[in-house]
């Protein structure tokens, strides 16, 4: 049996990643954002949505960039904290003990620690609601050489460990059943 539930927000899981934003490593933020994903491969092209009132919306409009982190298992405590702290009142870097590094095609640091780490420059800021959508295309993506194969040059993103979001929790991704394109794999 099925039953009718309140209008939501109910597309999980999705990514829990790390943002960092800011004109310099001492002028930078991080904040935690589930609300983010891909919107289109060529130019290639994702968003974030963040709430106006958040301390590093301000920061993300004014230099219209920001660098999307993965997160992973290792990173979990930290990715919480960043949500549910506000950066006008801590230095979230300290804090947590990552390591912001300089970016490379924007003017915001990536975290180190990050096995991933997408460098965006904002295109179109449209207000939606509670939160404004920042629409961005992918200027750099910054990976840990261990995800490469050195032989074939596939990028292994799986092996990261990457997290995420459901509904209030935070999952480590399960097992995989099946890669792109398997229902019609000829045998």
């Amino acid at each position: 049996m099925k039953v009718n539930w309140k209008p939501g927000t109910m597309i999980y899981p999705l990514p829990a990643v790390l943002v960092s934003c800011g004109s310099s490593i001492e002028q930078s933020n991080l904040l935690t954002v589930a609300w983010t994903g891909t919107i289109c491969t060529n130019p290639a092209m994702c968003y974030i949505s963040v709430r106006p009132e958040r301390f590093s919306y301000p920061m993300i409009r004014e230099t219209m960039e920001f660098t999307l982190n993965l997160t992973t298992e290792a990173l979990a405590h930290a990715t919480d904290w960043c949500g549910v702290r506000s950066g006008r009142d801590y230095n979230k870097w300290k804090e947590t003990g990552l390591t912001p590094v300089e970016g490379v095609a924007v003017s915001c640091p990536y975290i180190k620690e990050s096995p991933l780490s997408i460098e965006c420059r904002v295109k179109t800021i449209m207000p939606l609601g509670s939160h404004d959508m920042f629409i961005a295309e992918v200027v750099n993506v910054i990976a840990d050489e261990g995800l490469i194969d050195p032989t074939t040059g596939a990028f292994d993103l799986a092996s990261a460990g990457l997290i995420n979001y459901s509904h209030g929790q935070y999952f480590t991704q399960g097992e995989p059943i099946g890669r792109f394109g398997w229902t019609v794999k000829k045998k």
